[in-house]
């Protein structure tokens, strides 16, 4: 960190850095401690609803947060939002730990004025992250094998709001894309027949024949 930076951030340079800075501060509240580290000049924290960074300005004090949903496969960039700053560092710490927690995000606007939740709850609502997810798995060559198994299940009205992803040659589909531990189903094509999994890791592979495989889908989401 340059002298520059220490003149706008004193608090985060007696810490250690951000990390060591905000890990104090979320002690001090009681709260769970994180993250880990990613660059030497801004943090990558895992949540629910996406990884959010943080990254201190360097012409201002000014911590900038942004949300980033990532792409299905290393090439692919995915989806990026700024989603406002502040320079109080207390202010940041308790918004990050609103937001790992879940709080919606009306009431995350509430109460944190410096958020700016607009464009990322409109892209969401829109679900625009899902339709470019579906239409890079239906056009990237890698994922040709499953081009056909794709387009069935995206030709179903229901399935096709669900946000896809490939896994080890399955197509996994999850009924929220910021949740990991959401609704979701794996289907593995076998010639002429699938594989369904349903719900958390480790469940029971279940054969379906062709003509069955989007209504059992339906069925098997609706039941979780």
């Amino acid at each position: 960190m340059d002298t520059h930076r220490k003149d706008l951030y004193p608090d985060v340079t007696a810490s250690g850095g951000l990390v060591s800075a905000m890990k104090e501060a979320l002690k001090l509240r009681g709260s769970e401690v994180w993250p880990a580290p990613s660059t030497a000049d801004a943090i990558v924290i895992e949540t629910a609803r996406g990884l959010v960074s943080v990254v201190p300005a360097t012409e201002e004090r000014r911590f900038r947060v942004r949300v980033h949903i990532p792409g299905f496969t290393w090439d692919v960039p995915g989806f990026t939002w700024e989603i406002g700053s502040t320079d109080r560092l207390e202010s940041l710490v308790r918004m990050v730990a609103a937001w790992r927690e879940g709080v919606a995000f009306d009431e995350l606007a509430a109460r944190f004025t410096f958020l700016e939740l607009d464009e990322f709850a409109r892209a969401l609502k829109r679900g625009e992250p899902t339709s470019s997810q579906w239409a890079d798995l239906l056009s990237t060559e890698f994922h040709r094998k499953q081009w056909g198994l794709l387009r069935r299940l995206h030709e179903d009205e229901a399935l096709r709001h669900m946000f896809p992803t490939i896994s080890h040659g399955a197509v996994r589909l999850r009924v929220d894309l910021l949740d990991g531990a959401s609704r979701q189903v794996l289907v593995h094509e076998q010639g002429e027949r699938y594989e369904v999994r349903v719900g958390v890791p480790g469940a029971a592979w279940v054969e379906v024949p062709t003509g069955e495989l989007i209504a059992h889908l339906r069925a098997a989401l609706n039941e979780q």
